[in-house]
């Protein structure tokens, strides 16, 4: 008997700690849980250190309730037809994020019949296209005279960082360039028994507790930040200290969330109107809590969640330890593009095919030509192509690399130009083929950037490149 009940409690032993990491088999990057696996919204820190600062109180109660600017997670698939989203009456065209450029349509290939977005001012809604791995990201999406419109529109892989990047730096409809069912409460994980959920939470805070910048891995942040007097940047990852007593904790969903902010943390995703911190739930999600002790509960949450500053490292959805990789790709390839006459030789210059342009495909973030039989030359002089997100900008004297990734024989060309000496050409790589790379230290502070495009001929081409610190 003995002997039995030493086995069974090693047993538990191995299967509380199979489930304390988390390391049941898990499928990422799906509707139920996106993004990979390394995710930030996948992993827990280890060894976190904190800062001082407590949030301010405000006008009300925190709270993981507010469905009217939340949002609704919408599932999509082949079955679904395409929808065209117009323009919404008023607005100057569909700020498409990534290209950023104003379009009067654009085309989602599957759109599920029973998307309803919040009924707040924001008007989110997410669609996760798992035939394309892609989550269709929208602010205020309506329904307008039985056509949909929506102001803003941006995407995220379905299995990537869930994330923005230098490169591709806004990926959905929050102020942080994220998606709005990021980090949230999902609708089949509130009553799934667990004793946390299994994923970084998604939080916003109001003007008196956040500072007027923002904080890896956040790509931007408002719009209108005069009115911010706090300490804690968008982006930041917020966290119960490890000796946060979470026993006396009688409400279910408030247990459940506390033990998720002492593993994993909530990212600073948005703001709000006068809450100290809304953790948000998806439509749906059962999260509405109204006794006095569940007010209680959440102010004494709130008290004591502090910023994270540092962490020794991180642990993904399988328990496996690695180190955050902050140094990405900063080089992008929308536009606009035009000829570049100004900076390239006569021999390179037009003849028959001077109104042909590549276009930029955002889902695949590369420049595309269609076949041609002479090559297509084009400039961006527009300072879009290098990265202007604050932690990931270039500095003087730090060594990169530029790596060449093109196909059909297309070439990639950069060039660095001091803007104090007539934009005098400092830098310049010289046609890349494709997988071709080149290192250089970069020369100046102050900069003017033109990156130069040439097709191949004869057939489809396109082009990129990787642009990397090196560290």
């Amino acid at each position: 008997m003995k002997y039995r009940k030493a086995k069974l409690a090693s047993q538990l032993i191995i299967v509380n700690f199979l489930f304390a990491t988390n390391a049941f088999s898990v499928d990422y990057g799906t509707y139920e849980r996106p993004f990979a696996l390394d995710s930030f919204w996948n992993s827990r820190p280890v060894s976190p250190v904190f800062s001082n600062y407590v949030i301010p109180n405000s006008l009300y109660n925190p709270t993981a309730y507010t469905p009217a600017y939340s949002a609704s997670c919408f599932l999509t698939d082949a079955s679904h037809s395409s929808v065209t989203l117009k323009v919404g009456p008023g607005y100057g065209g569909v700020h498409d994020r990534d290209a950023e450029v104003l379009t009067s349509e654009i085309t989602i290939p599957h759109w599920p019949e029973d998307v309803l977005p919040a009924s707040g001012a924001d008007a989110h809604a997410d669609i996760f296209d798992v035939e394309n791995k892609i989550i269709h990201s929208f602010y205020r999406l309506k329904k307008v005279n039985g056509e949909w419109t929506t102001l803003l529109y941006a995407w995220t892989p379905l299995d990537g960082r869930g994330w923005g990047d230098p490169a591709h730096f806004y990926h959905g409809g929050r102020a942080t360039g994220i998606a709005a069912c990021a980090g949230m409460i999902r609708k089949h994980e509130v009553d799934d028994g667990d004793n946390m959920f299994r994923h970084a939470l998604a939080i916003s805070l109001t003007d008196n507790a956040l500072s007027k910048d923002y904080v890896f891995p956040s790509t931007s942040t408002d719009n209108n930040t005069g009115n911010y007097t706090g300490s804690i940047p968008e982006g930041t990852l917020l966290m119960l200290p490890p000796g946060f007593n979470t026993a006396s904790i009688q409400t279910p969903l408030i247990k459940k969330i506390a033990n998720t902010l002492k593993t994993y943390g909530a990212y600073v995703v948005d703001r709000n109107y006068g809450t100290p911190f809304v953790i948000y739930s998806e439509i749906g999600a059962n999260t509405w809590t109204t006794t006095n002790l569940s007010y209680a509960e959440f102010r004494g949450l709130h008290s004591a969640l502090r910023a994270v500053t540092s962490v020794q490292g991180w642990v993904d959805g399988n328990g496996v330890s690695y180190q955050a990789n902050k140094n990405l790709n900063i080089l992008s390839m929308r536009g606009p593009w035009a000829r570049g006459y100004n900076y390239l030789p006569d021999s390179e210059k037009c003849e028959t095919s001077c109104n042909v342009l590549g276009k930029f495909n955002s889902y695949k973030q590369v420049l595309e030509f269609d076949a041609t039989e002479e090559p297509i030359v084009q400039a961006n002089s527009s300072g879009r192509s290098v990265s202007t997100i604050d932690w990931a900008k270039p500095k003087k004297g730090i060594k990169y690399q530029l790596k060449a990734k093109t196909t059909g024989g297309a070439k990639l060309r950069f060039v660095i130009r001091n803007p104090q000496k007539n934009d005098y050409v400092i830098y310049d790589s010289y046609n890349l083929e494709n997988d071709q790379a080149v290192t250089f230290t970069w020369p100046l502070d102050d900069y003017d950037i033109t990156v130069v495009a040439t097709s191949g001929i004869e057939g489809p081409s396109s082009v990129a490149g990787d642009l990397i610190k090196l560290e």
